[in-house]
């Protein structure tokens, strides 16, 4: 079921982050990766910016996505699904809810260049890869220039999916 969370539901989204983004600990550059990969401080700033939805499984979130309007467009932001519950199709759900609520507007999804399995899951439903990302990076992200460098941005007109 798929639910809109509630500041109450900070640490168990905390969990979420940290535990699916262990994944990135080969993939991504050195110097880009800690553990937390996010703090609680951190994730409290982006409560106030970013709507989050989760997917749960017996009454607990298991998976999250949030979303991000910014000017003309809606960023898809901290999409996690705990490592237990991957490749269940809660991503997906997600996405379509988001796409779903959000129709007509260009959705945007920045990620690391080396995470193929995220880029992979996105091209499935539209999107494709956007070469004026260092752009698009700089105008709707607050992210420092060695993560622009590592990174690439997928978007779709979500009324064309």
């Amino acid at each position: 079921m798929i639910r809109k969370c509630r500041a109450n539901d900070a640490q168990r989204i905390y969990l979420i982050i940290n535990e699916a983004a262990e994944m990135y600990e080969s993939i991504i550059p050195a110097d880009r990766y800690r553990q937390p990969y996010m703090s609680m401080t951190e994730l409290t700033g982006e409560m106030k910016r970013v709507i989050f939805f989760g997917w749960e499984v017996k009454g607990e979130l298991v998976g999250i996505m949030g979303m991000e309007p910014i000017k003309d467009i809606t960023l898809i932001r901290h999409a996690y699904v705990l490592p237990e519950h991957q490749r269940k199709g809660i991503a997906s759900h997600l996405l379509d809810h988001i796409m779903r609520l959000f129709a007509g507007t260009r959705l945007l999804i920045g990620t690391w260049a080396d995470a193929s399995w995220a880029i992979s899951f996105y091209q499935k439903y539209g999107f494709r890869l956007l070469p004026d990302k260092d752009r698009l990076l700089e105008t709707y992200w607050d992210i420092p220039r060695r993560q622009i460098k590592t990174s690439v941005v997928l978007g779709i007109d979500s009324a064309q999916a």
